[in-house]
Protein backbone atom coordinates (compact mmCIF):
# COMPACT_ATOMS: atom_id res chain seq x y z
CA UNK A 1 0.00 0.00 0.00
CA UNK A 2 1.98 3.20 -1.02
CA UNK A 3 -0.18 5.48 0.95
CA UNK A 4 0.49 3.02 4.21
CA UNK A 5 4.23 3.98 3.63
CA UNK A 6 3.79 7.48 4.44
CA UNK A 7 3.19 7.06 8.42
CA UNK A 8 3.84 3.25 9.10
CA UNK A 9 7.63 2.19 9.92
CA UNK A 10 8.91 -0.09 7.15
CA UNK A 11 8.39 -3.13 8.55
CA UNK A 12 4.91 -2.21 9.84
CA UNK A 13 2.81 -1.97 7.48
CA UNK A 14 -0.11 -3.74 7.62
CA UNK A 15 0.47 -6.74 5.30
CA UNK A 16 3.07 -7.82 7.63
CA UNK A 17 1.55 -8.09 10.55
CA UNK A 18 0.58 -11.58 11.58
CA UNK A 19 -3.23 -10.90 12.42
CA UNK A 20 -3.79 -14.29 13.22
CA UNK A 21 -1.36 -14.39 15.95
CA UNK A 22 -2.93 -10.91 17.22
CA UNK A 23 -6.02 -13.02 17.23
CA UNK A 24 -4.08 -15.28 19.48
CA UNK A 25 -3.22 -12.69 21.88
CA UNK A 26 -6.67 -10.79 22.26
CA UNK A 27 -8.61 -14.28 22.80
CA UNK A 28 -5.70 -15.29 25.58
CA UNK A 29 -5.00 -11.64 26.90
CA UNK A 30 -7.54 -9.37 26.23
CA UNK A 31 -4.45 -6.90 24.71
CA UNK A 32 -2.49 -7.68 21.37
CA UNK A 33 1.21 -5.39 21.03
CA UNK A 34 1.85 -4.34 17.52
CA UNK A 35 5.72 -2.79 17.80
CA UNK A 36 6.46 0.10 16.04
CA UNK A 37 3.71 0.59 13.99
CA UNK A 38 4.53 4.20 13.70
CA UNK A 39 7.35 6.38 12.90
CA UNK A 40 8.55 8.46 15.04
CA UNK A 41 8.46 11.51 12.65
CA UNK A 42 4.75 10.71 12.42
CA UNK A 43 4.31 10.25 16.31
CA UNK A 44 5.79 13.73 16.37
CA UNK A 45 4.06 15.32 13.88
CA UNK A 46 0.22 13.78 15.27
CA UNK A 47 1.58 14.89 19.56
CA UNK A 48 2.61 18.52 17.50
CA UNK A 49 -1.16 18.66 16.52
CA UNK A 50 -2.62 18.75 20.57
CA UNK A 51 -1.88 22.45 20.61
CA UNK A 52 -3.60 23.40 17.54
CA UNK A 53 -6.90 25.12 17.62
CA UNK A 54 -8.57 23.66 14.57
CA UNK A 55 -9.10 20.23 14.12
CA UNK A 56 -11.10 18.99 17.02
CA UNK A 57 -14.42 18.79 18.69
CA UNK A 58 -13.92 19.09 22.09
CA UNK A 59 -11.59 18.80 25.27
CA UNK A 60 -11.84 17.27 28.29
CA UNK A 61 -10.06 18.08 31.39
CA UNK A 62 -10.04 15.14 33.10
CA UNK A 63 -10.24 16.35 36.69
CA UNK A 64 -13.55 18.47 36.25
CA UNK A 65 -15.43 15.29 36.03
CA UNK A 66 -13.58 13.25 38.26
CA UNK A 67 -11.49 10.67 35.46
CA UNK A 68 -8.07 11.65 36.79
CA UNK A 69 -5.64 14.50 35.91
CA UNK A 70 -4.61 15.46 32.35
CA UNK A 71 -6.60 15.90 29.22
CA UNK A 72 -7.62 15.01 25.45
CA UNK A 73 -9.05 16.62 23.10
CA UNK A 74 -11.53 14.90 20.12
CA UNK A 75 -10.86 15.27 16.62
CA UNK A 76 -13.54 16.58 14.54
CA UNK A 77 -14.49 15.17 11.33
CA UNK A 78 -12.57 15.04 8.95
CA UNK A 79 -10.00 13.66 10.81
CA UNK A 80 -6.59 13.99 10.08
CA UNK A 81 -5.81 12.26 7.12
CA UNK A 82 -3.24 9.60 9.79
CA UNK A 83 -5.34 8.87 11.79
CA UNK A 84 -8.09 8.29 9.11
CA UNK A 85 -6.02 5.57 7.01
CA UNK A 86 -5.35 4.05 10.45
CA UNK A 87 -8.80 3.54 11.61
CA UNK A 88 -9.67 2.71 8.31
CA UNK A 89 -7.15 0.20 7.52
CA UNK A 90 -6.85 -1.60 11.08
CA UNK A 91 -10.52 -1.98 11.64
CA UNK A 92 -11.50 -5.36 8.77
CA UNK A 93 -8.46 -7.03 10.47
CA UNK A 94 -10.40 -6.41 13.85
CA UNK A 95 -13.84 -7.17 12.33
CA UNK A 96 -13.99 -11.29 12.40
CA UNK A 97 -12.16 -11.54 15.87
CA UNK A 98 -15.14 -9.02 16.99
CA UNK A 99 -17.59 -11.51 14.95
CA UNK A 100 -16.03 -14.15 16.70
CA UNK A 101 -15.94 -12.78 20.17
CA UNK A 102 -19.72 -12.10 19.86
CA UNK A 103 -20.58 -15.36 18.15
CA UNK A 104 -19.00 -17.12 21.61
CA UNK A 105 -20.92 -14.50 24.05
CA UNK A 106 -24.28 -15.17 23.02
CA UNK A 107 -24.48 -11.50 21.20
CA UNK A 108 -26.49 -11.44 17.94
CA UNK A 109 -25.41 -8.28 16.50
CA UNK A 110 -22.30 -8.79 13.84
CA UNK A 111 -19.94 -6.26 12.77
CA UNK A 112 -19.72 -5.55 8.47
CA UNK A 113 -15.65 -5.77 7.18
CA UNK A 114 -16.00 -2.27 6.27
CA UNK A 115 -15.94 0.42 8.60
CA UNK A 116 -17.84 2.80 6.47
CA UNK A 117 -20.47 0.39 6.59
CA UNK A 118 -20.20 -0.12 10.46
CA UNK A 119 -20.15 3.77 10.77
CA UNK A 120 -23.42 4.21 8.66
CA UNK A 121 -24.87 1.94 11.58
CA UNK A 122 -23.83 4.08 14.29
CA UNK A 123 -24.94 7.47 12.19
CA UNK A 124 -28.14 5.98 11.60
CA UNK A 125 -28.73 5.27 15.78
CA UNK A 126 -27.78 9.02 16.29
CA UNK A 127 -24.22 8.10 17.39
CA UNK A 128 -22.42 10.45 14.49
CA UNK A 129 -19.48 12.12 16.99
CA UNK A 130 -15.77 11.44 15.78
CA UNK A 131 -14.39 9.67 19.03
CA UNK A 132 -10.92 9.38 18.22
CA UNK A 133 -8.79 11.59 20.70
CA UNK A 134 -5.31 12.95 21.44
CA UNK A 135 -4.36 12.58 25.43
CA UNK A 136 -2.05 14.96 27.07
CA UNK A 137 -0.41 14.33 30.46
CA UNK A 138 1.94 16.17 32.36
CA UNK A 139 3.74 15.59 35.71
CA UNK A 140 1.39 14.14 38.68
CA UNK A 141 -1.19 12.91 35.73
CA UNK A 142 -3.00 10.41 35.52
CA UNK A 143 -6.10 8.26 33.99
CA UNK A 144 -8.92 6.45 35.89
CA UNK A 145 -9.39 3.06 34.86
CA UNK A 146 -12.54 3.08 32.69
CA UNK A 147 -14.13 1.83 29.37
CA UNK A 148 -14.95 3.76 25.96
CA UNK A 149 -18.29 2.73 25.09
CA UNK A 150 -20.42 6.02 23.93
CA UNK A 151 -23.95 4.48 22.71
CA UNK A 152 -25.57 1.51 22.29
CA UNK A 153 -23.48 -0.04 18.87
CA UNK A 154 -19.94 -0.58 20.38
CA UNK A 155 -17.02 -1.91 18.89
CA UNK A 156 -15.47 -3.96 21.03
CA UNK A 157 -11.82 -3.44 20.02
CA UNK A 158 -10.14 -0.42 19.89
CA UNK A 159 -6.10 1.03 19.46
CA UNK A 160 -3.58 2.90 21.63
CA UNK A 161 -0.57 4.75 20.23
CA UNK A 162 1.89 6.27 22.42
CA UNK A 163 3.76 8.87 20.68
CA UNK A 164 6.29 10.47 22.99
CA UNK A 165 9.72 8.81 24.24
CA UNK A 166 9.74 6.92 27.31
CA UNK A 167 12.59 7.62 29.56
CA UNK A 168 13.10 10.93 27.55
CA UNK A 169 9.99 12.99 26.73
CA UNK A 170 8.37 11.26 30.13
CA UNK A 171 8.72 9.20 33.16
CA UNK A 172 6.04 6.74 34.30
CA UNK A 173 2.84 6.81 33.27
CA UNK A 174 2.23 3.08 31.99
CA UNK A 175 -0.61 1.52 29.81
CA UNK A 176 -2.65 -0.19 32.36
CA UNK A 177 -5.37 -3.12 31.45
CA UNK A 178 -7.30 -4.82 34.50
CA UNK A 179 -9.88 -8.02 34.15
CA UNK A 180 -12.67 -8.71 36.43
CA UNK A 181 -13.80 -12.72 36.00
CA UNK A 182 -17.00 -13.67 37.74
CA UNK A 183 -16.47 -14.27 41.73
CA UNK A 184 -12.60 -13.29 41.04
CA UNK A 185 -10.34 -10.83 42.16
CA UNK A 186 -9.79 -8.13 39.44
CA UNK A 187 -6.29 -8.99 37.71
CA UNK A 188 -4.21 -5.87 36.46
CA UNK A 189 -1.27 -6.09 33.88
CA UNK A 190 0.91 -3.42 33.29
CA UNK A 191 1.93 -3.10 28.85
CA UNK A 192 5.47 -1.61 28.43
CA UNK A 193 5.04 0.65 25.06
CA UNK A 194 7.61 2.77 23.06
CA UNK A 195 7.75 5.22 20.75
CA UNK A 196 5.19 4.32 18.13
CA UNK A 197 4.23 1.24 20.00
CA UNK A 198 0.95 0.50 19.57
CA UNK A 199 -1.84 -1.63 21.80
CA UNK A 200 -4.94 -3.49 20.40
CA UNK A 201 -7.70 -4.15 23.88
CA UNK A 202 -11.24 -5.14 24.71
CA UNK A 203 -13.11 -1.88 25.54
CA UNK A 204 -15.65 -3.55 27.50
CA UNK A 205 -15.83 -7.19 27.67
CA UNK A 206 -14.34 -10.60 26.16
CA UNK A 207 -15.01 -13.97 25.95
CA UNK A 208 -13.27 -16.79 27.47
CA UNK A 209 -13.64 -20.30 27.83
CA UNK A 210 -14.36 -22.31 30.53
CA UNK A 211 -15.60 -25.26 32.16
CA UNK A 212 -19.41 -24.94 30.75
CA UNK A 213 -18.62 -22.85 27.49
CA UNK A 214 -17.54 -19.38 27.14
CA UNK A 215 -18.40 -16.56 30.00
CA UNK A 216 -17.81 -12.78 29.67
CA UNK A 217 -14.79 -11.06 32.00
CA UNK A 218 -14.81 -7.04 31.93
CA UNK A 219 -12.06 -5.23 31.02
CA UNK A 220 -11.00 -1.47 32.01
CA UNK A 221 -8.11 0.42 30.54
CA UNK A 222 -6.00 3.63 32.23
CA UNK A 223 -2.41 5.00 32.66
CA UNK A 224 -0.19 5.38 35.85
CA UNK A 225 0.76 8.27 37.27
CA UNK A 226 3.37 10.53 34.97
CA UNK A 227 6.34 11.48 37.17
CA UNK A 228 8.13 13.75 34.82
CA UNK A 229 7.61 15.23 31.55
CA UNK A 230 4.83 15.06 28.89
CA UNK A 231 2.82 12.19 27.46
CA UNK A 232 0.64 12.23 23.97
CA UNK A 233 -1.39 9.12 23.39
CA UNK A 234 -3.34 8.53 19.93
CA UNK A 235 -6.59 6.49 20.88
CA UNK A 236 -8.18 5.00 18.12
CA UNK A 237 -12.03 4.16 18.89
CA UNK A 238 -14.11 2.57 15.75
CA UNK A 239 -17.58 3.51 16.94
CA UNK A 240 -18.56 7.11 16.81
CA UNK A 241 -20.54 8.73 19.80
CA UNK A 242 -24.15 9.87 20.34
Amino acid sequence: MRAARSYLTPKMGMNKINWMEVAGELDTRGHALLPALLAPAACDAIAARYDEDRGFRSRVVMARHGFGRGEYRYFAYPLPPLVERLRTAIYPHLAPIANAWHERMGRDDRFPTDHAAFLDRCHAAGQTRPTPLLLQYGAGDYNCLHQDLYGDHVFPLQVAVLLSRPGEDFDGGDFVLTEQRPRMQSRAEVVPLGQGDAVIFAVNERPVRGTRGHYRVKHRHGVSTVRSGRRHTLGIIFHDAA
